[in-house]
């Protein structure tokens, strides 16, 4: 599965933005025809997006489009001539406000209509959502990620700061990674509203990928960089996992230990499972910014 670190929203209503997006560094660009472009302008924008990715994608990373939400009378257009006109550039659709498995079978059935070898990424961001996340996350093999959305989470739940402590989050966090695992998805974080902040954003990016996340949403190009650097391993990361798995290796081939003594710690199949995650992490993010380049 490829590498999620940074996942950046581009407004679906501005060319210039579209124009630039491929040159960013974000590992996805995901353009946005939902909350980024006003009612009375959502035909235009679709046409826009259209236009541009027929004539490819906008670079050499992932790319998705998020669709107007269920409840909205602009969703179907937007699945069908993203596929009639677009379908060939874009990886997955991101469906908003995702609050049961039905909604992520509806655009499933409509993507199997049209043939489309599209994926699909649910955005988690009410209660009911949360509520049900464990069905949502295997409502359709095209799943490929649940994403966390705060804005319209707190406001789901009456809470007036959506970047209040993220520990305050962390049920809900814990909520949507867990199923996301269970599920064999990736888990990516919704995005950190102050693009001034860049501290904050560290911290914030940081406790996520402690807790497991993939990787997180970027507004503003600046955000990039910090999340790409917290969501990569660093090097000192890197070379515990390789000795960690060198030194379970050697166990086994040498008396077919399953549990060896490193710089006195003891590791072992879990170990194992944690240093191949870190490697894999690692070599996805090398990756990732190869293509960039």
């Amino acid at each position: 599965m490829s590498a999620r670190r940074s996942c950046l929203s581009v407004p679906g209503s501005s060319e210039k933005m579209l124009a630039k997006a491929g040159g960013l560094h974000a590992d996805e660009i995901v353009i946005d025809l939902e909350d980024a472009v006003a009612a009375g302008a959502k035909a235009e924008a679709r046409e826009l997006v259209c236009r541009v990715l027929a004539e490819g994608p906008p670079g050499p990373g992932l790319l998705a489009v998020r669709v107007n939400a269920l409840d909205s009378p602009w969703w179907r257009d937007d699945v069908a001539e993203l596929v009639e006109h677009a379908g060939s550039a874009v990886d997955s659709l991101v469906v908003p406000k995702v609050e049961r498995a039905e909604d992520v079978q509806e655009v499933d059935r409509l993507l199997d209509e049209r043939g489309a070898a599209i994926g699909i990424q649910a955005l988690v961001e009410t209660a009911a959502g949360l509520l049900r996340v464990g069905e949502i996350a295997t409502a359709s093999q095209r799943l490929d990620a649940l994403i966390l959305g705060y804005a319209d989470m707190a406001a789901s739940l009456g809470r007036s700061n959506p970047e209040e402590a993220c520990e305050r989050w962390l049920y809900a966090q814990e909520a949507v990674l867990v199923a996301a695992r269970a599920a064999g998805l990736q888990a990516i974080d919704g995005p950190y509203l102050a693009t001034a902040d860049e501290e904050g954003l560290r911290r914030w990016a940081e406790h996520v990928r402690g807790l497991g996340y993939d990787g997180k949403w970027a507004i503003h190009p600046s955000q990039v960089p910090a999340i790409n650097d917290a969501f990569t391993p660093s090097d000192d990361e890197l070379e515990r996992a390789e000795a960690v798995l060198a030194a379970l290796a050697q166990a086994e081939a040498e008396g077919g230990r399953g549990a060896v003594e490193l710089d006195g710690e003891m590791i072992d199949e879990a170990s194992r499972k944690l240093a191949e995650h870190v490697v894999a992490r690692s070599r996805a993010g090398l990756s990732a910014e190869g293509a960039a380049r």
